[in-house]
């Protein structure tokens, strides 16, 4: 089991070397951070000055170590637009990001479900057969299209809801929230229903057809032999055995909603990393486009690996696997 923590673990190192090399390229093959760091009116000498303050002089792979050390401790500079620290930048923006992802989460989860069993259960009914069809076209509409469509309904042409904007928030410590006030709240709801559109379809499609495949095994035949109702063995017993691929699903698209919630956040200006990001490749704000990179890049590496070492607890096959490899290389 110690082999398989330590093969999981040095996979995600190689993938953050490799990511971190290519946001080093960029880095370094993408604009001059002298020219974007000084005025025009700079001398030669000042120019030349800041070029080596910055290490720029050094070789390569001098370069390279220096920016993956620091990397590895949150280092990633100043912003050339902004001029403030790349990672206080990320910090403020990163709240924004993350209750907009957990909602749109929660919100996929608490429909995606019941929907996915509706339609598993229900099978030969028009309704499922028109979720199904709905499923279909939530799946190939892309968000920007989706959120357009929602600003169009709900703020436009009913006037419900913001079209932008994050809404009033509250400080707790370090963190900007929301949650807490009414316009928060009501801001939320759009860009959310938005992001979740796609992982609501793919939870549904994924509950439907484990719940299928669950219906015919013997256990759910012997309960209903038992005489249990119907609820009971589909909502309890069936569920409960869909549950783990629903949950492994979740953990992996918890980082596709944080790297592709930049549309969604252009969409309704929802002021979180994603909208940061596109700031900053239109003004080539490198930093911040490196340490956007290698952030998504963790949590998506992070989340992969704790995936990976749940399974391993929890089937036992993983654990054998890993033992008998351990065995044959001794």
């Amino acid at each position: 089991m110690l082999a398989f923590l330590i093969k999981r673990t040095a996979n995600g190192i190689l993938v953050m070397l490799a990511v971190a090399f290519l946001a080093f390229m960029i880095f370094r093959f993408f604009g001059d951070p002298v020219e974007m760091m000084v005025n025009e009116q700079a001398t030669q000498a000042e120019r030349a000055e800041l070029r080596e303050r910055l290490g720029l002089n050094d070789g390569f792979l001098v370069q390279y170590a220096r920016f993956v050390t620091n990397a590895a401790q949150g280092e990633f500079g100043i912003s050339y637009r902004n001029q403030q620290d790349v990672m206080v930048l990320i910090g403020e923006r990163f709240p924004a990001t993350f209750e907009l992802v957990i909602v749109a989460t929660v919100l996929s989860l608490l429909v995606g479900i019941p929907l996915g069993v509706v339609t598993a259960i229900h099978r030969e009914k028009r309704a499922a057969d028109a979720l199904q069809i709905g499923s279909i076209v939530g799946v190939s509409l892309p968000s920007f299209v989706v959120g357009i469509l929602l600003i169009l309904v709900f703020s436009v042409t009913l006037g419900w809801l913001p079209a932008f904007g994050r809404g009033e928030t509250v400080d707790i410590g370090w963190w900007s929230t929301g949650f807490l006030t009414p316009s928060g709240r009501m801001a939320l709801v759009l860009p959310a229903l938005s992001l979740s559109l796609f992982q609501i379809t793919l939870v549904m499609r994924l509950v439907r057809a484990e719940m299928l495949e669950t219906m015919r095994t013997d256990f759910v035949k012997f309960a209903r032999a038992r005489g249990l109702p119907a609820r009971t063995i589909h909502w309890r017993h069936a569920l409960r055995n869909c549950l783990m691929p629903v949950i492994t699903l979740t953990g992996m698209q918890i980082g596709n909603l944080i790297a592709f919630a930049l549309v969604t956040e252009t969409v309704f200006q929802w002021p979180g990393m994603g909208l940061l990001f596109i700031q900053a490749v239109t003004f080539v704000d490198i930093p911040v486009m490196a340490a956007y990179l290698m952030l998504v890049s963790f949590i998506f590496v992070t989340l992969n690996t704790l995936v990976d070492v749940t399974y391993a607890f929890v089937d036992p096959r993983l654990k054998d696997d890993a033992l008998a490899a351990g065995g044959a290389r001794g």
